[in-house]
């Protein structure tokens, strides 16, 4: 599970209550999964990309009071100029910020996909606090992380590796 400072429950909440469309990627995907990994400092999606689910998508960070997450920036973040809206969420590849519920990063076209469609065919419901979770295939993960090249990618590559051999995948 994420690190105490992350309400998932809190996060997920929001998106569910906004009609979001998304799927989770990244480290809490790993960990849904129960692949044997440090646990994660954040919740990474890969949402919709139509306008309309980009501005559920914003309604939902605004109630969870979305700030700009920047290196060596204050803890707090730091507020997005104008607001977050739908057309600026599609002018963003990846943007990471702190919510009230701990941090989101929010990744349009994660390294190694082409986005949300591309995530959707091979996505998997995982059950999470009594709810179920739309979360990226381990395969997609996999060859996201790969495509990264980030050295917390690769060091948790072996793991999810051996994890697909195990389920003979």
């Amino acid at each position: 599970m994420p690190t105490p400072d992350v309400d998932v429950g809190a996060m997920l909440a929001a998106l569910e209550r906004h009609g979001v469309e998304y799927v989770v990627i990244g480290g809490f995907a790993v960990e849904l999964h129960d692949v044997a990994v440090p646990p994660t400092r954040d919740v990474d999606i890969t949402p919709a990309s139509g306008l309309a689910n980009l501005e559920r998508l914003a309604n939902a960070l605004i109630e969870l009071e979305a700030r700009f997450r920047v290196p060596d920036g204050p803890p707090s973040g730091v507020e997005i100029p104008g607001g977050i809206n739908a057309e600026w969420l599609t002018s963003m590849v990846t943007s990471a910020f702190i919510t009230s519920a701990g941090p989101l990063d929010v990744s349009l076209i994660p390294d190694g996909t082409t986005g949300y469609d591309d995530l959707v065919p091979g996505r998997v419901e995982i059950d999470f606090e009594e709810r179920l979770v739309p979360v990226a295939a381990l395969e997609d993960i996999v060859r996201s992380k790969e495509a990264a090249g980030r050295v917390k990618d690769i060091v948790v590559l072996p793991a999810l590796r051996a994890h697909l051999r195990r389920q003979g995948r």
